[in-house]
């Protein structure tokens, strides 16, 4: 699969099949491992010079919108199957590999009626993809939400015992509660605990002999109990502080680690829901965003040609592969197709200048063409 495609259109001067043939000779000849495909287009309303000049004022903002949000879609889809250990896969539209969906491209007449004029169908796909991508903003930031809030719990558990939830590393027993007794929690560099062991003891009056007792230590700190009368629980805090150490307010509540528990539970569910639901979602929508950008490639490309070549319509589109260092000679090969007067036309100094009011890109040719770029 080729992820960068050119979408070309060739002035007709005698037949389209003719033309068909000459140019498959050539780019089997002289660039056989360029990929060549049909880009059939219906015959659309052309309307009046005016409005296709306005329309192609808007051409190629609103391409570069919709290419934008099927590539926003698709990198989501990357991120939720890597996040979710699912196996990437090709992904499809229409029930087909994209790629294929472009090289075999059919135009919707139920969805985008060639009759419609030409404003009415690209503002129908602009809308119509705006409003995915407005869906596509509220559904991540629904999942991020519960993402942001498992993330959060997650580094209260893991970090150090400075920062993090104590619930589990606390058991009942460790802690002494009663009318005049009160067991704190200390955290004590690593480096300190020598000095934590030989003076909290003397940090404040009535403290009980022994009673500190090492819980859990990380890498940088260690957790300490110290047991003492509850009236200079505040005096200790202080002197504490003063040498470095850290007293941690805790409550140890057999209702609250169960809700905590609960509320975790709760949370990765909801995230393995919305994960799942988005991914679901985003295939979806990103099928039907390719569709509509390639039902808008086509407008283009016609709209473009109408301009470029007049009426009535006769031009042959296509769209082709080339490799990097074989474009240069592709692009020979077109330019030899199309007439040597407009081919110098277009080479002249106001090439720029004439390109700008048709919505074509920075590289200007003696023909139509831009560039789809599938990732």
């Amino acid at each position: 699969m080729a992820n960068r495609y050119w979408v070309v259109s060739l002035p007709v001067q005698g037949s389209a099949s003719s033309l068909w043939n000459r140019l498959q000779e050539l780019v089997s000849k002289h660039s056989f491992d360029t990929p060549l495909y049909r880009f059939n287009i219906p015959n659309l309303r052309v309307g009046t010079l005016d409005s296709l000049l306005s329309l192609s004022d808007d051409l190629v903002k609103s391409n570069n919108f919709v290419e934008g949000v099927s590539h926003k879609i698709r990198r989501q889809i990357e991120e939720l199957e890597r996040v979710s250990g699912v196996e990437s896969s090709s992904l499809t539209v229409d029930g087909v590999p994209v790629d294929s969906y472009l090289t075999r491209f059919v135009w919707d007449e139920a969805k985008y009626p060639t009759m419609s004029p030409l404003r009415e169908i690209v503002d129908g796909i602009h809308g119509q993809v705006a409003k995915i991508e407005d869906d596509l903003k509220v559904r991540v930031g629904e999942y991020n939400n519960v993402r942001s809030q498992l993330n959060a719990i997650n580094r209260k558990q893991a970090g150090s015992v400075a920062v993090r939830d104590l619930s589990n590393l606390v058991k009942p027993e460790d802690i002494v509660t009663s009318e005049h007794l009160v067991t704190l929690l200390a955290v004590v560099p690593k480096y300190s605990q020598k000095d934590w062991l030989s003076s909290y003891e003397t940090l404040t009056n009535y403290v009980v002999p022994r009673s500190s007792k090492n819980l859990y230590e990380d890498n940088e700190y260690a957790l300490y109990t110290v047991t003492l009368f509850n009236r200079v629980a505040d005096n200790f805090k202080t002197s504490a502080r003063e040498k470095g150490f850290q007293i941690r307010d805790f409550e140890h509540s057999t209702e609250a680690q169960e809700s905590r528990k609960q509320e975790l539970e709760k949370l990765m569910q909801d995230q393995e829901v919305l994960r799942s639901s988005l991914l679901q979602w985003c295939y979806t929508s990103y099928g039907e965003v390719f569709t509509s950008w390639m039902h808008f490639c086509a407008v283009r490309i016609f709209s473009e040609s109408i301009l470029r070549y007049g009426l009535p319509p006769s031009f042959l589109s296509f769209v082709l592969a080339p490799s990097l260092k074989g474009e240069k000679k592709v692009r020979s090969l077109l330019e030899g197709l199309c007439d040597s007067t407009n081919s110098t036309y277009w080479k002249g100094e106001d090439e720029v200048g004439v390109m700008a009011g048709l919505g074509g890109e920075a590289d200007t040719h003696p023909y139509v063409s831009f560039t789809i770029n599938l990732v």
